[in-house]
């Protein structure tokens, strides 16, 4: 079940890097714009938010990397840290933004979660 877990968190952290390529530079290119169905316009008045939103899922990532490398106990501790934010983001976003985030992200960081916890 560790395999499962850090295979598992590991996609996680991966989800959050590719949402940073997308927000911090892709953003106004074509592939950027149809990840949220921006046109060019509302694209370019959105970019420095969207960067904004990149980096932060950078960290999450990094967190989450951190936690797969990291010795126990603080490997453990940081990936149900970070794993938990991706949740607390996940579910606003989706009241907020986007239900789609509900499935597109709090969803993955749950199933990681339970997965690290039932792994310990």
């Amino acid at each position: 079940m560790e395999a499962v877990a850090a295979v598992l968190v590991g996609l996680v952290a991966a989800l959050h890097v590719y949402i940073l390529v997308m927000e911090m530079f892709l953003w106004q290119k074509k592939q950027g714009r149809s990840f949220h169905g921006f046109d060019a316009e509302m694209a370019r008045a959105t970019a420095p938010m969207a960067a904004n939103q990149g980096l932060y899922n950078g960290f999450l990532a990094a967190g989450l990397v951190w936690g797969l490398i990291a010795a126990d106990p603080t490997g453990f501790r940081a990936q149900v840290f970070f794993l938990s934010c991706v949740i607390v983001a996940g579910v606003y976003g989706a009241v907020t933004a986007n239900r789609r985030i509900l499935v597109a992200q709090a969803l993955p960081g749950a199933l990681a979660l339970a997965a690290v916890l039932i792994a310990r």
